[in-house]
Parts: structure tokens; C-alpha cells; sequence
């Protein structure tokens, strides 16, 4: 751990986050732990896939 986190944990400690901002970054959390499990068991629509063939950058003339 560097001086730069450090001082982010001290200040951190100091002034922790307020209980609105937990609850938003645990909901979150939830919603992406929610759709990676859904996609793991294979309950993801296929509609909703992105397809790795079509993801190609902007043509250059």
C-alpha cells in the first residue's frame, strides 16, 4: 500500500460514506452478482447476447 491510498483510508475512516450511499452501492452489487448468476445458469436470453462478430470499429474512408 502506497502514501496515496493510505491517505485515502485515513480520510475514509474520517468521513465515512453516508448510509443512503451504501445501500445504493450494495443494491448495486446485487443487481450485477443477479446477471452474472443468471447468465452462469444459462437463463440469459440469447437476445440479449452481444454478438463478438459484429463489435468492430468504425470504418475509415
Amino acid at each position: 500500500m502506497n502514501l496515496t491510498w493510505l491517505m485515502r483510508a485515513a480520510h475514509w475512516v474520517r468521513h465515512p460514506p453516508s448510509m443512503g450511499r451504501v445501500i445504493l452501492v450494495g443494491i448495486v452489487v446485487a443487481i450485477c452478482l443477479a446477471i452474472v448468476g443468471i447468465e452462469w445458469l444459462g437463463l440469459w436470453p440469447e437476445a440479449l447476447t452481444l454478438d463478438p462478430k459484429a463489435q468492430r470499429g468504425p470504418r475509415l474512408p
